[in-house]
């Protein structure tokens, strides 16, 4: 048994529903998370973009060698496409063993490790 009460704008609700076990089963079987085999190729892509956005993002900063924080903030905001996205890779870069983060009077440096 299965009971809903709430309201629907000002009325009352209570509902109660009886499912035998064949319903609950398909009930069941409707909430199962799909396989990621049958995911959508769209369902892919934002994570191949995401790892595609961070490559670049660790070149821009390979290639300069060292920039400070706010040359670095700007020029991934170009590469990401807003500032939302650009602080998440800054702090991503920030965290990364391959980068160097140090003082800079206002702004960090952040460096590039040889590999």
């Amino acid at each position: 048994m299965l009971r809903i009460r709430g309201t629907i704008g000002d009325l009352p609700v209570d509902l109660t529903l009886e499912l035998d076990d064949g319903d609950w089963a398909r009930l069941g079987s409707q909430l199962q998370p799909a396989p990621m085999a049958d995911a959508p190729a769209a369902a892919v892509a934002p994570v191949k973009q995401r790892d595609d956005l961070w490559q670049s993002a660790q070149d821009l900063l390979r290639n300069a060698g060292q920039l400070s924080g706010l040359e670095l903030l700007d020029q991934l905001e170009g590469l990401a496409g807003d500032a939302s996205a650009a602080k998440r890779l800054l702090v991503r870069l920030r965290h990364s063993p391959k980068v160097n983060v140090a003082s800079g009077g206002d702004t960090p440096l952040y460096s590039w490790i040889s590999d």
